[in-house]
C-alpha cells in the first residue's frame, strides 16, 4: 500500500464503518459525490472493487474486506503520532455530533455546549436533540445519550446521570378543575402523553404506573409539545423536572408522590475514544450532568 493515496485509504475506511456514502460523507464533511469519486480512483489503484453497492447502502467485497485491517493499522499508527505531536488546542477541531433526547437536549446541553464551542473555534459542534433514539450503530452520531442502556458492542458506555419526572398541571388549569388529592382523584382530568404506538422506548410509559387515563387531550411524540400544551392549561402531563421545574405557570399535581427517575446513557463507538475532540466532549458532557444535578434531580 506504500503508493497509495492516504486520504483515498481514509474515505474507504468511513465507507466501511457507516455503510453508506451520505453518512461517510457527513462524518468527512464532504459531499457524497467525493466519496464516490475517493473510492473509484481507489478500486483503480487496488485493481478490484473493494464495495458492493445494495439497497441499503454499500457492502465490502472479500477484496475490501482484507484491506480494511491494513489500513486500520495504519489510521492507529497516524493518531499515535498525532497524539504525541498535537498540542491540546490542535486536537479540538473538526465535528462532533451528539444526540440527545429532545428534552434534555434543548433545555440541558444546547446553551452548554453553545459555550464550549465558543472556547475551541475550530472545533464544530452538531446536537440532535431529537424525539426518537440516535443510534449510535447506524452512525447517526459520534456521542449518543439515550434513555435505554446500549447493548454491549465496540462501544464505549458510562452511566451520565438519573433525572427524576412529576405529575404537572398549569396553575391556570387547576384553578378551574376538580381538586386532586389522591391518585383516584386523576379520574375525569383530561391528559397530556406521547402517542402510545409510536414510543421509541418502554422508558417513555410513564402514566401506566400512575393512572390510567380516560381523556386525553392531546399527545405528542414531542415532549417539548407536551410540555408547552400542560402550560397553556390543556391538561397534566408527566414532564422531567428540569423542563417543568422553571415553569411559573405549572405547579406539581400529587407533590408528595416520589415521582418517577429515568436514566441517561452515554455511549460513542470505541474506535473513537482516542481522539482528542471526542475526549474532550464527552468529559465535557460528563461534567456539565453532574454541574446540572440540581435540577435533574431536585
Amino acid at each position: 500500500m506504500q503508493n497509495m493515496d492516504w486520504d483515498n485509504l481514509r474515505f474507504f475506511l468511513e465507507l466501511a464503518r457507516s455503510g453508506t456514502l451520505q453518512a461517510a460523507a457527513r462524518r468527512l464533511e464532504v459531499d457524497h459525490t467525493t466519496v464516490a469519486r475517493r473510492i473509484r480512483a481507489l478500486e483503480n489503484e487496488v485493481g478490484s472493487p473493494l464495495f458492493v453497492r445494495e439497497a441499503g447502502g454499500h457492502r465490502l467485497t472479500e477484496a475490501g474486506r482484507r484491506l480494511q485491517p491494513q489500513v486500520e493499522a495504519m489510521e492507529g499508527a497516524f493518531r499515535s503520532v498525532a497524539r504525541t505531536t498535537a498540542t491540546p488546542e490542535e486536537g479540538l477541531s473538526g465535528l462532533v455530533r451528539v444526540g440527545a433526547t429532545e428534552g434534555f437536549g434543548t433545555v440541558v446541553l444546547a446553551a452548554e455546549l453553545a459555550r464550549f464551542s465558543l472556547d475551541h473555534p475550530r472545533l464544530l459542534i452538531d446536537l440532535l436533540a431529537m424525539p426518537r433514539q440516535v443510534h449510535l450503530s447506524r452512525r447517526e452520531a459520534d456521542i449518543v445519550i439515550s434513555l435505554e442502556r446500549p447493548a454491549r458492542g465496540p462501544a464505549v458506555m458510562t452511566k451520565l446521570t438519573d433525572y427524576s419526572l412529576h405529575l404537572y398541571a398549569a396553575r391556570s388549569y387547576l384553578k378551574v378543575h376538580a381538586t386532586i388529592r389522591t391518585r383516584d382523584d386523576l379520574r375525569g382530568h383530561s391528559f397530556i402523553g406521547y402517542v402510545d404506538d409510536l414510543l421509541f422506548t418502554k422508558e417513555l410509559q410513564y402514566l401506566d404506573e400512575l393512572h390510567r387515563p380516560e381523556r386525553f387531550s392531546l399527545r405528542s411524540t414531542s415532549v417539548m409539545a407536551q410540555y408547552m400544551a400542560a402550560a397553556v392549561g390543556a391538561g397534566v402531563a408527566v414532564l422531567p423536572a428540569f423542563l417543568a421545574d422553571r415553569d411559573k405557570r405549572l405547579a406539581r399535581v400529587l407533590p408528595a408522590e416520589a415521582g418517577f427517575t429515568r436514566t441517561f446513557w452515554m455511549s460513542m463507538p470505541a474506535e473513537n475514544k482516542h481522539l482528542a475532540r471526542m475526549q474532550a466532549v464527552w468529559n465535557f458532557l460528563r461534567q456539565t450532568a453532574e454541574a446540572q444535578r440540581g435540577i435533574l434531580l431536585p
